[in-house]
C-alpha cells in the first residue's frame, strides 16, 4: 500500500510490474481493487498504478469539493509527484470520462486514452445514478446505508455476473463518505465532453459492454462522432464491469491497443 500526500489530500495507490507506466482509474464509488486481475496481466508487460479518487478507497476524504475537474488535479498531481511524463489512462466509468478530461486539459500528459463504459455525456447514466446526485435522495440513501447496501447487494446480478461482485461493490460503500458519493455523482451527471472530443488527436479506444445497465451502452457512438480515429470494442455478453464478465477479452483487447504503436507520435 502507497500513498502520496498533496495539499488537497491524502491519494492512495497501488503499483505492480516493470517497464512503461499505464495509469488505471475507477469509477464511482468504486476503488483500485476492480483493476486487480488487469493489474496482474498488465504487469507482466507494463509497471501499472491504480489509484483511489479522493473521496474512495483509501484516498483522503476531508475535502468540500468531489467533481470531475477535482480528480483531474489529483491525477496530474499524481503523475508529477512521481516523476511520471506521460503515460496511456485507462478509466472505467467515470474514470474514463477523467482520463478524457486529463487528455484535455493537460494534453501532455497522455499518450493514449481507453474508456470502458464511461459516460460522454453525462445524460446518459441511468436513472437511479441521476436520482442519487440530487441531496435529498443522497442524503436520504446515507441514513439507511444498510438498507441501500442490502439493496446493492439484491441488485448486483444484474449489474455484473461476476459472484465476487457483492463483495466488491459492498467493500467499497462502506468507505464512501456523503459528500463524495453525491458530489461526484452530480457532477458526471452535469458533464458533456462532445464539443472537445475533436481537440484531441491521441490514440483513444473505447469499450463498452452492450448489457451496460448503468452507463447508455451508445456512448461509444459520441465518442466516435468526436473522434473518428477512435478504436471502438463492443462486448455483447457484458455489462457495466467489461473487466468482470469477459476478463480474458478483456485484457487481451487492452493490451494489444497499449501495445500497438503504429499510431503513436
Amino acid at each position: 500500500m502507497s500513498s502520496i500526500t498533496t495539499d488537497q489530500g491524502i491519494v492512495h495507490y497501488e503499483v505492480y510490474g516493470r517497464g512503461r507506466p499505464v495509469i488505471l482509474l475507477h469509477g464511482w464509488l468504486g476503488s483500485w481493487g476492480l483493476w486487480q486481475e488487469t493489474m496482474a496481466y498488465l504487469g507482466q508487460h507494463y509497471r501499472t498504478y491504480a489509484l483511489d479518487f479522493w473521496g474512495f478507497g483509501e484516498s483522503g476524504k476531508k475535502r468540500e469539493t468531489y467533481a470531475v475537474q477535482d480528480f483531474v488535479s489529483l491525477v496530474d498531481q499524481f503523475m508529477e509527484h512521481l516523476g511520471i511524463v506521460s503515460a496511456p489512462l485507462v478509466g472505467h466509468s467515470m474514470g474514463g470520462t477523467v482520463s478524457l478530461s486529463v487528455a484535455l486539459a493537460h494534453p501532455e500528459r497522455v499518450s493514449k486514452v481507453v474508456v470502458i463504459g464511461s459516460p460522454i455525456v453525462g445524460s446518459s447514466l441511468a436513472w437511479p445514478l441521476k436520482l442519487s446526485g440530487n441531496r435529498a435522495i443522497a442524503f436520504m440513501l446515507f441514513n439507511a446505508m444498510w438498507a441501500f447496501r442490502a439493496g446493492m447487494r439484491v441488485a448486483s446480478p444484474f449489474i455484473s455476473r461476476d459472484p465476487r461482485f457483492p463483495d466488491m461493490m459492498d467493500k467499497d460503500l462502506s468507505r464512501t463518505t456523503l459528500e463524495s458519493f453525491l458530489l461526484s455523482i452530480a457532477s458526471l451527471h452535469r458533464t458533456d465532453l462532445t464539443p472537445m472530443l475533436s481537440d484531441l488527436n491521441i490514440p483513444s479506444m473505447g469499450m463498452y459492454g452492450d448489457l451496460d445497465n448503468i452507463v447508455n451502452p451508445n456512448q461509444w457512438s459520441p465518442m466516435l462522432d468526436g473522434m473518428p480515429s477512435a478504436r471502438i470494442e463492443r462486448f455483447d455478453n457484458a455489462g457495466h464491469f467489461i473487466m468482470l464478465d469477459e476478463p480474458k477479452l478483456f485484457t487481451e483487447k487492452l493490451k494489444s491497443f497499449l501495445d500497438d504503436t503504429s499510431s503513436e507520435s
